[in-house]
This record gives structure tokens, sequence and C-alpha cells, in this order.
């Protein structure tokens, strides 16, 4: 459910219409819904209200401060994956005792600001990892939480690109290792392994996978603890699916009946990191059409928003829903269009062959469930500034990210002092 509806031949977040804000704030721009994001942090939270849970929001789905805020306020905590995300995170209100650092290359830096900050737990990766953790810690007479993410070698059934469960995968550590690795962090003074940790991958719309990984790392704790180690926590990660086209993802409710089955009678504490089925279908990209090209035979619409702007479709074949902020008139009969971007690579493309009204110059299109991994995985390539992003709140709106204009992006470059800025730089000598 969201918050994003036709009302009176219009479309609009909550009750303000998509229109009134592009007149505002010009496209193409990122729109949340205030009452969609409350109302799913709620349904998630309640389905593990009668469990020891923190719903620790993963920040790479969506990071603005604002979002942020919101979740802070109705209880999350945060699951991040750099300094900068940590930062943020503590910006918006988020306890540092609500905190956890996942991710497979934490620096030093990063490691030490965490410390300093007296996080929840980190999530760790590697042996060099742990190892660099713990010197880290002792130099601060520390003891760091740490849990081990462990590799089930489950295969999410998901993008590949999204899937991060595999042996082949990059993350985590290998469950046949873990022993091992457990035995080697209790002979380190700077860290006390008090948890395991899991993510399987991303957009999962079939319980099978979790419930198969789950299960494994529940008899791993059973193991770990005939060794002798104390596994108190149990990080089960996020990726419940939601819906972009006809997926039929589980509900809250039934993912949380899978977990408390799966992990029944270990008395854990349980730590859960959604992203996407907090923020995705929260938000909308908004977009307005350039001109309408026909060529070989194809309808080609040619909007101000980019793969710059939203990136899922060019880097993942993503499919997301596009219609016309406008209702089109009842006799109007939708045929394919190509929707296009204006950068110059094919790849440029938000949709091949898409059923589309008939459009014009000038009007507003919508490509739904867009709040997550848009707005952050956004560059400025082509020169083409980051996008606004805005938030309404029942019949107001406000820019919580602004366009930054041209002299802002090209601030950061310098010129070497061998430059001379008034004249062609010397070619080599003859």
């Amino acid at each position: 459910m969201n918050h994003f509806a036709m009302k009176d031949g219009a479309l609009h977040a909550e009750e303000v219409a998509i229109a009134d804000i592009a007149a505002a704030v010009g496209t193409p721009f990122y729109c949340y819904s205030t009452a969609t994001l409350e109302r799913h942090y709620r349904v998630f939270a309640e389905a593990f209200s009668d469990v020891d849970a923190t719903v620790c929001y993963a920040l790479k789905a969506n990071g603005n401060q604002a979002i942020l805020r919101i979740l802070a306020a109705l209880g999350a905590g945060g699951d991040v994956v750099s300094g900068g995300e940590l930062k943020q995170a503590l910006a918006a209100g988020m306890a540092p005792e609500r905190i956890v650092f996942s991710g497979v290359g934490k620096t030093v830096d990063e490691i030490n600001f965490a410390l300093e900050c007296g996080i929840l737990q980190f999530n760790i990766e590697s042996v060099p990892e742990m190892e660099v953790l713990s010197s880290l810690a002792v130099a601060r007479g520390l003891r760091a939480p740490m849990a081990l993410r462990v590799n089930p070698d489950v295969d999410a059934k998901t993008h590949a690109k999204i899937s991060t469960g595999l042996r082949q995968n990059k993350f985590g550590i290998a469950a046949e290792d873990a022993a091992a690795v457990a035995r080697a962090a209790a002979g380190l003074e700077g860290v006390s392994l008090i948890g395991l940790a899991m993510h399987i991958g991303s957009q999962l719309t079939d319980l099978g996978p979790f419930e198969l990984a789950f299960t494994r790392l529940a008899e791993l704790t059973r193991a770990l603890r005939a060794d002798g180690h104390a596994i108190e926590r149990l990080d089960l990660g996020g990726g419940l699916g939601i819906r972009y086209r006809d997926e039929t993802p589980p509900l809250p409710e039934a993912y949380a009946a899978m977990v408390k089955r799966t992990t029944a009678g270990l008395g854990c504490r349980l730590l859960l990191e959604p992203g996407r089925m907090m923020v995705g279908n929260a938000g909308i990209m908004v977009t307005r059409v350039i001109y309408v090209k026909y060529s070989g035979g194809r309808r080609f619409v040619i909007v101000d928003g980019a793969m710059n702007d939203l990136l899922r479709p060019a880097m993942y074949d993503a499919y997301h829903q596009i219609e016309t902020a406008i209702a089109p008139p009842d006799d109007d009969i939708a045929s394919p269009a190509d929707i296009v971007g204006p950068i110059c690579e094919t790849s440029d493309s938000f949709a091949r062959d898409r059923p589309l009204a008939t459009v014009a110059a000038g009007d507003l299109l919508v490509v739904r469930t867009a709040g997550a991994y848009g707005a952050v995985m956004a560059s400025s390539y082509n020169l083409r500034p980051l996008i606004p992003e805005v938030l309404v709140n029942g019949d107001r709106f406000a820019i919580i990210r602004r366009r930054p204009g041209f002299d802002e992006m090209t601030a950061l470059q310098s010129l070497p002092d061998w430059l001379d800025e008034s004249r062609p730089a010397k070619r080599g000598a003859a």
C-alpha cells in the first residue's frame, strides 16, 4: 500500500498534486510520502512486537536525513555500511546503541569513529578486519562487540548483482570456517564475539531461501555455543522484496512467522535490517516529456530524467511502472513507447515497448516505486545536477535535498598552478 493516488484526474502524493510540486521545484525530482513510510515501519515492527527484536533500517536504500528522522522517531535504529552513513544516522537522531556497522571493507578511520560512538555491534566479514578491529579497540581500552557475518551459500533466487549469500560472493565468512574464526576471536583482547549475522540478498519474493539460510544460522548458533561461545544476537539482515510489476512478495507477518519458527528456543535478540521494503514504494520519480520522436517504426518519449537520476533500469534491467501524472482521456488508447533519457548512452532507457498513453512535450510522467536505490545511487554524469528530493506530509511538502547549481557542482575542482587560465596549454616542442 502507498499514498500516491489519482484524485480528480490528477496524481497526488497524499493531499498534494504532483503537478503542483513540479511547478514549484522543476523536474525531474523525487517525491516521498510520510504516511507510507510510517505505515511500512509500523507494519513491519508490529510483526515482531512479541519477541526481542530491533529494527535497524538499512541506510543504503535511502539515506536522506528527513527519511531517517521519520524512522528514528518511530524507534528505528540503523544498519550502516560507511562512515558517512554512520554520521548521517547519528545526525538524524538514531541512537548509537541501535546502530550496526556492516560492510565488507571498513577502513581504520571508519572503525575508529564507530568505536568512539559506541555503536551496538560490528558485523565482521573477514579475519583481517577482525584483527584490525581488535587492535584499534585495545588502543582505546575497549572490547568491541562483534558478530561474524556468515555466508551460508544459499541462492537467494534474485538478480545476480544483488545476491550476496553464495560462496562466490565477496560477502561474509564461509559457514564451514565460522568455528575456526570464532576460536580466533576468543584469543583477541579487543573483540567480544556476541552474535552471528547474515544477509543473503535483496528483493527476495520467496521465503524459501530465507528459511534455509536462517535454519543454517540457527544450527551454527547451537554448534558455537557448544564450543563455549556466548552467541546472544542474530542479525538476519534484510532483503524482503516489494512489488514493482507483478511480484507477490510475502507480507511482513508471514516473514516474521518464519523468522520466529527458525529461531525458536535460541533466546537470541534479533536484529532486522529492512531497507527497500520500508522506502521502495514510498517514493516516486517525476520527469517531464521533452520530445516525442517517431523513428524506425518506434515511438521514443524523451524525458528530462535520466540514468544518472535513476540507475536501476540501466544497471539491473529493473522494471518500474511508468504512468502519466494526469489521467488520459477515456478514449485514449495506450500504445508502445520507448521511454528514454537525454544522456548519450543507449542504456539511458527507462522502458522499452511499454504501453503508454498519448503524451506530448511538457507532460509529466511518474516512475513508481523509486524510493529505494534511487536518489542514493544518483550521479552528476554529463554534468547533470543531482535532482531534488521532496517530502510530502498530508497537504504540505518541502524540499529535503535541493538541486545544486553549476558553480556548486564544479566548486570541488581546481586547476594546478602550472596551468595558465588565460591561454591554451602549450604543446610539446617540435
